[in-house]
């Protein structure tokens, strides 16, 4: 019994207690290993050089005052290196000198595994004491010593100035207690945020301090101390992130001890409405046969109802010409061109454009004929007017000087080209025709007044078919040569 006494570094009259309250020997207690997530930073680093490391267990109540007996639960994560198969073996160590019955956990795989333990133990009485984990195999490791107390509020103690000890009167604080959930039944998205909230309702018959802590389901999920003069309301929120259904129970732990009724919940996490799926579509498809060299072109509206990447094709008479593609950072819509394409062979006579549009969750397209191509209708100008000559021999006979003028019809095609001379403002009576396939020069001439040494004035040759175009005023002058008296 020393020994233990030392090992527990607790009296004998607290070992004793502790015997008494037992209700499961720690081997009858621990649980089966489970499966969990990576240990501490020091385990996984012992994993790494393929050690066995093991953490402190945890207790749920570290420091339990309250009514008694007391269920405690411990816990500790054994990190384990496995290749293939593997068992690892393990056992409780208890403060008072006795080990719990070995487990064996099989593993496979490869790689670091972590897997967590459970001990489950019930105090009737007071006791100190602490708790540790020793893996017998795959190697050799053994945990820290977890420390932990209880101290039974109902077994004469002190605690907050109030007497728990005696025979009760009407002296005595008395507490009550209930429960209920708000909302008692949830269903929709299981977000972050409170969906669940436990209220608790604490009624005493005289003002004092009181301790509390709730249950959910069996398990110890808040506590607090508060002062209550006659009437108070304590609660706590959960925020499920799957469908579950259970109870919270508010336990009230000193000064006196009670138990609320269970306040029952249901969850139904159901996912939000999916947002519909984004739609392309292709619109507005316009085309335009240009008649001067034979090509057609084309443009089309392209939108989308959300984000999207749009991948579209173009086709003439049903064979692809062009490929692209646009992003659309949100719903909308956007132009989208065809470069003019020449057209040859029966594609001249007319056809169709079609444009077929690409989203992630359908496709659309479009079709729009075009015109066949038509010969362009000739076109006819005329360059600036020039002087050619000036014939000074008119002047013997006393009439004035002659000038001719040259200039040059132009023509896209064959074509007859009518046109006349403008001298001085004045048309001349006579329209001229002439057949022209490209460039021919046309002349004229204007002669001297009689008597006179000068002639001057201006001239311009007008085009009226088969479109109007003209020269441009161009001015001339010319002189006789002077003679000796």
């Amino acid at each position: 019994m020393a020994r233990k006494a030392a090992a527990f570094g607790a009296s004998a009259a607290v070992l004793a207690a502790m015997a008494a309250g037992l209700v499961a020997s720690p081997a009858q207690a621990a649980t089966s290993a489970a499966a969990g997530k990576a240990g501490t930073a020091t385990a996984a680093k012992s994993a790494k050089s393929g050690k066995v490391s093991v953490t402190t267990p945890k207790v749920s109540s570290k420091n339990y005052q309250g009514s008694c007996p007391v269920n405690l639960r411990f816990s500790s994560r054994i990190s384990v290196p496995v290749k293939g198969k593997t068992e690892l073996a393990y056992r409780w160590l208890h403060g008072d000198g006795s080990k719990g019955k070995v487990q064996v956990v099989k593993l496979k795989g490869h790689g670091t595994k972590t897997v967590t333990v459970k001990e489950s133990v019930t105090f009737k009485g007071e006791v100190k004491g602490w708790e540790a984990v020793q893996v017998l195999g795959p190697k050799k490791a053994t945990s820290k010593k977890g420390y932990f107390s209880v101290s039974c509020a109902d077994q004469g103690g002190k605690n907050d100035g109030d007497d728990f000890s005696g025979v009760r009167t009407d002296k005595d604080v008395s507490v009550s207690a209930r429960a209920w959930a708000n909302p008692s039944s949830y269903e929709g998205v299981c977000t972050p945020g409170d969906k669940i909230d436990f209220t608790g309702l604490i009624s005493v018959n005289h003002p004092t301090w009181v301790r509390y802590r709730w249950i959910l389901n069996g398990e110890v999920a808040d506590h607090g101390k508060v002062k209550v003069w006659n009437k108070r309301k304590v609660g706590f929120g959960i925020s499920p992130r799957h469908s579950q259904r259970g109870w919270a129970q508010l336990e009230i732990v000193g000064p006196d001890d009670a138990l609320s009724n269970r306040a029952y919940y249901k969850v139904w996490c159901k996912d939000s409405t999916p947002a519909p799926a984004v739609k392309v579509s292709a619109t507005n498809l316009v085309t335009a046969t240009n008649h001067n060299g034979c090509k057609v072109g084309a443009r089309a509206t392209v939108s989308a109802t959300g984000a999207a990447r749009v991948q579209y094709t173009w086709a003439v008479n049903g064979e692809s010409v062009s490929k692209g593609e646009t992003f659309f950072a949100g719903s909308g819509s956007k132009t989208v061109e065809l470069s003019e394409q020449a057209l040859i062979g029966n594609a001249a006579k007319g056809g169709k454009i079609t444009l077929t549009v690409t989203g992630r969750n359908n496709s659309d397209s479009i079709t729009q004929s075009y015109a066949a191509c038509e010969a362009p209708k000739p076109t006819a100008s005329v360059s600036s007017v020039s002087v050619t000559n000036t014939r000074t021999d008119m002047c013997k006979d006393n009439r004035g000087p002659g000038v001719d003028f040259s200039a040059t019809l132009h023509s896209t095609g064959p074509t007859t080209v009518k046109y006349y001379w403008v001298v001085n403002g004045v048309k001349d009576v006579n329209v001229l025709e002439r057949q022209v396939n490209g460039d021919l020069a046309v002349t004229w001439g204007v002669g001297g007044t009689q008597n006179s040494k000068e002639t001057k004035g201006t001239i311009e040759l007008v085009v009226v078919s088969p479109n109007a175009a003209s020269s441009g005023v161009a001015n001339y002058s010319a002189t006789c040569p002077k003679t000796d008296a």
